[in-house]
């Protein structure tokens, strides 16, 4: 028996778990972020001071931040290995919940251990408890239920082990992983117990490769060999499972195109004669092309977003069929696909077995081919622009693009850089390219790049962060440089809301709440003010440096490729700062989103937007 608190018990716990795939094993929990307070100081604040070898402990600045960075280390792990975080109660523990959610959506795993109110009641309220007169039983992590894949709230300290035991099996579960969350109040932390040795021993967790139904794969063999113009939809399960090469594999056996999911960008390098690159509304062109016309689409690893499916528009023959390959049953199951609940990976190989010898007509491979190079030469145009007095977004990325290695790592979130990155980033690695866009969430970018970082040191990380979402959360640049963790951040700043502020005058409402700009007469401006107020004052770069950064201000792009190179020498968080127009954007290439536009205003250009609308949406 150990005599211990509950909080050095499960410490003592998470630090013994393992995980194994494919006879590789490794830890699963590599560090703890964390900051305390009242509810978790004397008790996982303590255990982690007394046994500082069990689990590091890293200092963050933002709680939400925190679990950005786990799960950018997760993802960067495929999902077999992530970081706890913990919390104290009240405004610490709320502060998760967007981290959470985002964990959910991705399916990537990540642990929470959020204090909470004393489970006595004794001195209730304490200090930052919700109280609730309808029931006695609440506090703020309630608000954690629905966005996590687990929840347990550990109210005596005899329910540690069995209570981590079922978060782990959630946790390591690659059809159901996410956040994971156990409420753990202060007082019980704090309670020693008698736990037995042997509950707090190493234990390997087995991850398994499940393997394709022999009937429902005949099915979709049948399908295959009877489709003319077969496509791929390569999603985040490809690279998760570690399954680029058997795709390719496949690919090159079969003919077969590929189009590729934000998750799934790296499947195949962007130079392979099938690779298509984007699908869905922020496709390229050679994606959509394909899309429209496939009479049996192939996806695999994607939970089929309506980015992916251009809101239900990309795939246009109306006898299209689907095959789903997905270790998750409720994903396989979507669009009335054939379900091929299996790994990607071990899909792919029985797939490549049963359809040995069959290929797509010499035409349709070459015609994927002629549409690669022809896309490539629309990207080289895209980063060549020279668009004056400010460039373009697409010269910044293509820049970047440039300047990064081919193993180097490209990380970003939310605004209209994903969706450029997504159809302009030449990917050479299955793990270079980190999007979110899952959950798109404004702060991903800075926080989960430090997680990219630490899953993966060895690689140079470049965040690609809008003025928007570095205003909103930019305080891990001070953990990254606390860490010894270097990061290439580029900084663009378009004064406001770009992403919005386009999609903003495409519904008629011309920028409305979307720029930085001084109040005048009432009114933040709009795009098409003749006589525009000032932009706000506000320099990011030097609020970069103040958090430590070495920062690098550039006004061309010529500028930004040598403070690209110059930062290579760096050993610490370079931020490089530059200005462009956000209304030079990149082309929709043959894709549509639905957003749906207001049906009555007494705005004209609202009128107009809404008549367009009418006529492009699907009659469904």
């Amino acid at each position: 028996m150990a005599r211990l608190t509950a909080a050095q018990a499960l410490i003592r716990f998470l630090a013994a778990q393992h995980v194994e795939r494919d006879g590789v094993e490794g830890r699963f929990f590599e560090g703890c972020f964390g900051i305390f307070g009242h509810g978790n100081v004397a008790g996982i604040g303590q255990a982690l001071y007394q046994h500082p070898d069990l689990l590091t402990y890293y200092q963050a600045r933002n709680e939400q931040a925190m679990v950005h960075t786990a799960v950018g280390f997760a993802r960067m792990r495929n999902r077999l290995a992530t970081l706890a975080c913990t919390t104290s109660i009240g405004p610490g523990a709320t502060n998760l919940v967007t981290g959470a959610a985002l964990a959910t959506v991705n399916r990537l795993p990540v642990l929470l251990l959020p204090g909470d109110v004393f489970a006595s009641r004794r001195p209730d309220p304490v200090l930052q408890q919700l109280e609730v007169p309808s029931r006695g039983d609440v506090s703020v992590n309630d608000s954690l239920q629905p966005v996590s894949r687990y929840f347990d709230r550990i109210e005596r300290p005899e329910q540690v082990v069995p209570a981590a035991l079922a978060a782990m099996r959630v946790l390591v579960n690659q059809a159901e992983t996410g956040a994971v969350t156990l409420a753990f109040p202060q007082d019980v932390q704090t309670e020693a117990y008698d736990y037995p040795e042997e509950s707090l021993a190493r234990r390997v967790w087995h991850i398994a490769r499940p393997e394709p139904d022999s009937g429902r794969l005949a099915e979709a063999v049948a399908l295959i060999r009877g489709a003319k113009r077969p496509l791929i939809v390569a999603g985040g399960g490809v690279i998760y499972s570690e399954a680029p090469d058997a795709l390719r594999t496949f690919v090159e056996q079969t003919g077969i195109p590929v189009g590729e999911t934000q998750a799934g960008k790296g499947s195949l390098p962007y130079d392979h004669p099938a690779a298509l690159g984007a699908v869905g509304a922020t496709g390229t062109f050679a994606a959509n092309r394909i899309a429209a016309e496939a009479d049996v689409v192939i996806g695999i690893g994607t939970r089929w977003s309506d980015f992916t499916t251009a809101s239900r528009t990309a795939f246009r023959d109306p006898n299209v069929r689907y095959v789903n390959v997905n270790v998750a049953d409720f994903d396989a199951a979507k669009l009335s696909g054939i379900p091929l609940v299996a790994d990607a990976r071990v899909a792919l190989e029985r797939l490549a077995a049963a359809l040995e010898g069959h290929q797509v007509e010499p035409e349709y491979r070459e015609r994927a081919a002629t549409l690669n190079r022809e896309w490539d030469e629309e990207v080289a145009r895209l980063y060549g622009l020279g668009h004056e007095p400010l460039p373009a977004q697409s010269e910044v990325i293509g820049a970047v693009n440039d300047a990064a290695g081919p193993t180097d790592v490209v990380v970003c979130a939310a605004g209209a850089m994903p969706g450029d990155l997504h159809k302009l980033w030449r990917t050479r690695d299955p793990k270079g390219y980190h999007v979110e866009y899952g959950y798109s969430c404004m702060g991903y970018e800075i926080a989960g790049g430090l997680g990219v970082k630490m899953a993966a040191p060895e690689r140079e990380v470049y965040v690609m962060v809008g003025d928007g979402s570095y205003l909103m959360l930019s305080s891990e640049i001070v953990t990254s440089i606390q860490e010894g963790l270097k990061l290439t951040i580029v900084l663009v700043d378009n004064h406001g809301f770009n992403s919005i502020g386009s999609l903003s005058r495409s519904l008629g409402t011309d920028g409305f709440g979307t720029l930085y700009r001084y109040r005048r007469n009432g009114s933040l401006g709009v795009d098409s003010d003749e006589s525009p107020a000032p932009v706000l004052p506000v320099d990011l770069a030097a609020n970069a440096e103040s958090l430590g950064a070495k920062v690098i201000r550039c006004r061309t792009i010529g500028e930004l490729r040598d403070g690209l190179e110059a930062a290579k020498s760096e050993e610490g968080t370079v931020v490089l700062a530059i200005e462009v127009d956000r209304y030079e954007g990149v082309p929709a290439y043959e894709s549509w989103w639905d957003v749906p536009v207001a049906e009555v205003s007494e705005v004209d250009s609202v009128r107009v937007a809404r008549k367009a609308y009418e006529r492009v949406r699907p009659r469904t």
